[in-house]
């Protein structure tokens, strides 16, 4: 009888598969635990000196003040306004504060954890697809990528992502193997809610799942199409029950949904995520209801070095120096695999055939998306890319050593793309020579003493010039990852960028000061039984005062400042009510501008400056240059 760890699964219209062992080594937990504690030190060190990213710390802040706020990730403690995005990655954030604290790092911790589970999770997706020593180069490989460490080390919402993709390849595996209907649906579950996190890019995985499932699966055709409905039937339910949600629920109980004209669901996931993302291939939102249908989405996010907006992106410094090192490794993994495949005629079911569709297909799929859909400077979107190659890349590693120690003819294969290897790392470097510029000739050194060993015909030798030249391609990607642990290369709480190119934020919206400090003591002193202490124009003037205080400021014009919330009428409304009193403008530049500005908000910045009364700067402490209050509807003049 076959053990439940190294078996072959006998399919339905074919002959058994190959068996890959899969029995653990009495090295493995020892070698797993070394690198899941490398990549929790990678993630963790430093974390004390964490830094606040105004937009989303704002949200966490108000996520924790009521279930409604957490639910729809409201950016206020008023509920006035969503984030731009859908709120599940903040969940685990959110979370964090309630039982922590409301730190910086206690949002960055659900980060790191997520982060070594991918690591882990990555090792046992590959033991089970191509042995346990592949698993293990492979669980190195994802923790020595730099955006491994950023995302590890951020705020952002792909860490939770990339986890809740590579669980649903873990269902598929273990799905296609028996033809399990059940786990599949597990599979589509977990796509569902990756959803959450980062909307219609979740599905961009299912191709990968699919192709793996109706393929490899031991089942007639039919059954396989069947469940592969079945599972795309339960990933679109989970997928849009929050969309549902908000859109079966009134406005008014609900806030306003940032992104969007007409305060739609729809229009903040397909129009404002998504089509805005593809204008360079003449996608148009404007018949969703996102604000933003050109070219100039969050322009302000495209500030990356040597990013770039072409189909070869990803090949550029920006992205691949974050993602990119292993390239040729991981091309020997899925071309040298297929070959094989090709070669022993391996039939359908066979589980190795069945990793290369799963990793390729996702690798393919993923570079296709963000090679032709604009990523807006953030290198942080290449999490789910850097998973696939560190698959690839350490089943192509264990075939290298494979080929080498058999001495086979075609052993010089695997040595060419070893130094091609090094040879793309050291082209990357070129862009960045003052940092770090010994690993370059180190890495060459150590790849040209390395194939030397490797020529020989002593299994030792060999074996030792294989580990140098395993070392000489990581070498450079792990002084990248590295000096993360430096603050000068890499802050935690920022966006996931790490290496030279890593942009040191301040944490200006973090503290008030001293100005904003007197201006929301007046505002508090004032308030009169108000709603909103004030309306400010701008999320990154609120922040601020929602990040210090919990302060329940109305933000005007959401993220981009072109939403039109909150409407005119809905303003007058609150003024008149009584339940707004105060509106807060950065300074008299801004009134300025709004007369030649043509936002929704710029209308009632003018409104207000027209009807408003203007509070004398000396009653709460503002210089000349500072913030200018106005003081709105009954008693305005007093």
């Amino acid at each position: 009888m076959l053990s439940p760890t190294n078996r072959s699964v006998a399919p339905a219209d074919g002959p058994p598969s190959a068996a890959v062992p899969r029995a653990p080594r009495p090295y493995e937990r020892p070698a797993l635990l070394v690198v899941a504690a490398l990549a929790a030190m990678l993630s963790l060190w430093g974390i004390d000196r964490s830094v606040y990213h105004g937009f989303y710390a704002s949200a966490v802040r108000s996520m924790t003040d009521n279930p409604v706020a957490f639910f729809y990730g409201s950016f206020d403690p008023g509920n006035s306004i969503t984030l731009d995005k859908l709120p599940g990655f903040l969940w685990p954030q959110a979370l964090s504060a309630l039982v922590l604290g409301f730190h910086p790092w206690a949002l960055v911790l659900p980060q790191a954890l997520e982060m070594v589970a991918c690591v882990v999770l990555l090792h046992l997706l590959v033991r089970r697809w191509a042995g346990v020593p592949a698993g293990l180069t492979a669980a190195l490989c994802l923790t020595l990528t730099p955006v491994t460490v950023g995302l590890g080390r951020s705020i952002v919402e792909d860490a939770p992502f990339v986890l809740l993709l590579l669980l649903a390849a873990e269902a598929t595996q273990r799905a296609t193997e028996r033809a399990r209907l059940r786990t599949l649906l597990l599979a589509g579950v977990w796509v569902g809610v990756a959803f959450q996190c980062k909307m219609l890019e979740a599905w961009a995985v299912l191709p990968a799942l699919a192709v793996t499932y109706c393929v490899a699966a031991p089942t007639t055709l039919r059954r396989r199409l069947a469940h592969v409905a079945s599972a795309g039937a339960a990933t679109l339910l989970v997928s849009v029950s929050w969309m549902a949600a908000a859109t079966l629920t009134p406005a008014s109980a609900r806030p306003y949904l940032d992104g969007t004209r007409d305060n739609s669901a729809i229009g903040l996931v397909v129009g404002y995520n998504f089509l805005t993302r593809f204008h360079t291939i003449g996608a148009d939102a404007a018949g969703t209801g996102s604000i933003v249908t050109g070219p100039a989405v969050h322009a302000a996010g495209r500030a990356g070095p040597g990013m770039g907006d072409s189909v070869w992106k990803m090949f550029g410094p920006g992205l691949a120096t974050q993602t990119g090192w292993l390239y040729p490794l991981a091309a020997l993994g899925l071309v040298g695999g297929a070959v094989t495949l090709w070669r022993r005629r391996a039939p359908r079911t066979d589980i190795v055939l069945a990793g290369h569709l799963l990793w390729g297909v996702w690798l393919a799929t993923f570079l296709l998306v963000f090679s032709f859909g604009s990523v807006t400077g953030h290198t942080y979107y290449m999490g789910v890319v850097a998973v696939a190659l560190a698959a690839l890349a350490g089943a192509g590693a264990v075939q290298s050593v494979r080929a080498c120690r058999a001495g086979r003819r075609r052993a010089w294969v695997p040595a060419a793309v070893i130094a091609a290897n090094v040879a793309w790392c050291v082209i990357l470097t070129l862009r960045y020579p003052g940092f770090f510029p010994w690993t370059a000739p180190t890495a060459t050194v150590l790849c040209l003493v390395g194939l030397g060993l490797v020529g020989t015909r002593r299994p030792r030798v060999v074996t030792a010039g294989l580990a140098a030249c395993l070392a000489a391609v990581l070498l450079v990607p792990a002084v990248w990852s590295a000096s993360a642990l430096s603050p000068r290369y890499n802050v935690p709480g920022s966006m996931g960028r790490v290496g030279p190119t890593s942009v040191r934020p301040g944490n200006p919206l973090a503290r008030l000061g001293r100005t904003r400090g007197r201006l929301l003591a007046y505002l508090l002193a004032h308030r009169g039984g108000a709603e909103y202490l004030a309306a400010i124009p701008g999320w990154w003037e609120a922040a601020p005062y929602i990040i210090s205080d919990n302060a329940p400021i109305l933000p005007m014009g959401g993220f981009t400042g072109r939403v039109p919330y909150p409407t005119p009428a809905r303003f007058h409304q609150l003024i008149d009510s009584g339940r707004l009193r105060y509106v807060v403008l950065r300074n008299l530049g801004s009134v300025a501008a709004s007369h030649r500005g043509s936002a929704p908000v710029d209308g009632l910045v003018r409104w207000t400056a027209a009807h408003c009364a203007a509070v004398p700067a000396v009653e709460y402490g503002s210089g000349n240059r500072g913030p200018v209050v106005y003081r709105c509807g009954p008693g305005r003049d007093e």
